[in-house]
């Protein structure tokens, strides 16, 4: 929050300091894609994945055997498993996240897990926002299905640009910082 009691709006920041979202930080030739909310990506090939988060959850899973990745990033932790846009939904993203990986040939025991998102930058109550239980969801389906999740970065008041290599499993995460106040 700013010093006027307004809250920090990451939409509204200004262009100079979104272009310093825009690099990579780390040198690649793989293909570039740009996740939007509701969308998966998952890539036999190395290629790098991008997306911006705020309240939503992006899971990225690797085999570190294959060599092979995904992510997601969904909006709300539940919701219809039918219609064009059954992928904003985690308890829908996550398992077919995880069926396109298992469809490459992968194998549950070699897959890692890393979490990120679910701010909760405009919420009151922070244990009850949409970006906790977005977290909170991705948590619990890779308890129940056996994945070990070997690094997150959730909750809080920010967002955050990610970054996943699918090549060797490395995530990057840029936050969005509360600009200062004059």
């Amino acid at each position: 929050m700013s010093r006027n009691g307004e809250k920090f709006n990451p939409a509204a920041l200004p262009a100079d300091v979104m272009k310093g979202f825009e690099h990579d930080e780390k040198p690649t030739s793989a293909p570039k894609h740009f996740l939007y909310p509701g969308q998966l990506f998952v890539s036999r090939e190395p290629a790098l994945i991008t997306t911006i988060l705020g309240s939503c959850a992006a899971l990225c899973l690797w085999d570190k055997r294959k060599k092979v990745g995904g992510m997601n990033h969904y909006l709300l932790p539940e919701g219809t498993d039918n219609g064009p846009n059954r992928l904003r939904y985690g308890n829908v993203a996550n398992p077919a996240l995880l069926n396109e990986l298992l469809a490459l040939g992968c194998k549950i025991e070699d897959l890692q897990a890393k979490l990120f998102g679910g701010s909760s930058a405009f919420s009151a109550n922070p244990s009850q926002s949409v970006g906790t239980r977005n977290s909170e969801l991705a948590e619990e389906f890779l308890r129940d299905v056996g994945i070990r999740l070997v690094a997150k970065d959730v909750m809080g008041k920010r967002g955050r640009k990610l970054i996943f290599h699918t090549e060797d499993g490395v995530t990057l995460i840029r936050d969005f910082a509360e600009p200062p106040t004059a």
